[in-house]
């Protein structure tokens, strides 16, 4: 009876399920390349495969009953939501592992914006430039002195990962890398983004990193809704200032992210590419009052690219009537609210979208089974089960 509890409710192909979700079959096909061979993702609990709503569960597309079947793009997942409402507009395979690439950036925004004052002055280590040859760099010279702000203008504009390093290291505090990388982990459970592993700063590939277009989605509305980070992320260009005592000159960078120059209303976003990874995108656009975020995965470009893949599903999804919804995105803090938590705060409202009920901390794919899901869905289900006989009638080196 547990197993049958906690089993993923996926509707057939082609049919509506009771929220009136509609799964339309496999994602489009993407070509087969060379590629370093894809890791084994970590065992997936079934209540993490559909948290935000059962529909949510599916490996295949799903879409509101009603509305147009969306673009056919040759992405591993995809997915697309409103920044503002939550809601879930459509996807295919949202909690399908993939791995981030450059979008991994994203979550270091997230988590390490707040903390740090742009407007310090720090230097530069060894460390910090650390980086693949040939993976993606701003140009910024060992020793140098920025201010923070350009650092965040360096990741955000030309996806720099010595600026991922540096900003990542400066976030966690004391214990420096390891420590902003931990962070990095630590806000990811707590957005609700339970796929996530970050291993690298920079989302240069690492064995056991992974995300999901679902977790990409949660990430996203986070940063967008940092007036900061919209700053950053929709500067089309800047300068990089001289450093005079190393003998370099300024130079100017410009916005990697073609969105912004393409698409009316564009909000901004992140590109990501690794051999392993392919092409991985987020961006977000707002039209008529509404705001809505793409995230995809595994990607290959035939004739679009990522940022136009994401364009297209972004018009689908604006074709999509308010308040049609296959699912939703889950609020920061609400699956690690634990017993203690005020009483005054939001209760979860995962049970109306069909999700699990409350995490409990630490119960992450990497760190140990999810058994306050497991059991939480068990003796609910037990519950409604026994009410209803009463009353009868979850490596590559290229990146940019």
């Amino acid at each position: 009876m547990a197993a049958l509890l906690l089993s993923p409710v996926v509707a057939p192909a082609g049919a509506a399920d009771a929220a009136g979700a509609v799964t339309t079959g496999p994602c489009a096909p993407v070509p087969a390349v060379s590629r370093p061979p894809r890791p084994v993702p970590p065992h997936t609990d079934p209540a993490t495969r559909a948290v935000g709503g059962p529909a949510l569960a599916t490996t295949g597309q799903v879409r509101p009953a009603g509305t147009s079947r969306p673009p056919a793009v040759p992405a591993t997942s995809w997915l697309v939501a409103d920044l503002d409402s939550g809601d879930v507009l459509g996807g295919c395979g949202p909690h399908e592992y993939g791995t981030p690439a450059s979008v991994q950036k994203l979550l270091l925004a997230a988590t390490v914006l707040p903390k740090l004052d742009p407007r310090q002055t720090v230097t530069l280590t060894p460390g910090d430039l650390d980086i693949e040859p040939g993976s993606s760099a701003v140009g910024f010279a060992e020793g140098g002195r920025y201010r923070i702000e350009t650092l965040w203008l360096g990741l955000l504009l030309k996806s720099g990962n010595e600026a991922a390093n540096a900003l990542a290291r400066l976030g966690g505090g004391p214990d420096g890398l390891p420590g902003g990388l931990r962070a990095m982990n630590e806000h990811a459970r707590q957005l609700g983004a339970l796929q996530t592993h970050a291993v690298t700063a920079s989302g240069l590939d690492g064995p056991g990193q992974f995300t999901s277009a679902y977790d990409l989605a949660l990430i996203a509305r986070a940063c967008f809704a940092d007036a900061t980070f919209r700053r950053y992320d929709t500067t089309r260009e800047t300068m990089i200032p001289a450093q005079p005592a190393l003998g370099e000159k300024a130079f100017p960078i410009e916005n990697d992210n073609q969105l912004l120059y393409r698409y009316p209303g564009a909000l901004g976003g992140k590109t990501g590419y690794t051999d392993l990874a392919r092409h991985t995108y987020v961006g977000a656009a707002e039209r008529n009052g509404r705001r809505l975020v793409v995230t995809l995965l595994g990607a290959e470009v035939l004739d679009k690219r990522g940022w136009e893949q994401g364009a297209a599903l972004l018009d689908w999804g604006f074709g999509v009537p308010r308040g049609a919804a296959v699912g939703r995105l889950v609020n920061p803090g609400e699956l690690t609210a634990g017993p203690s938590a005020s009483a005054t705060a939001t209760p979860p409202a995962l049970a109306a979208a069909g999700g699990p009920g409350r995490l409990a901390p630490g119960g992450h794919p990497w760190s140990r089974p999810l058994l306050a899901v497991s059991l939480a869905a068990v003796v609910a289900g037990l519950a409604g089960l026994l009410l209803a006989l009463r009353h009868r009638p979850h490596h590559g080196r290229r990146q940019r």
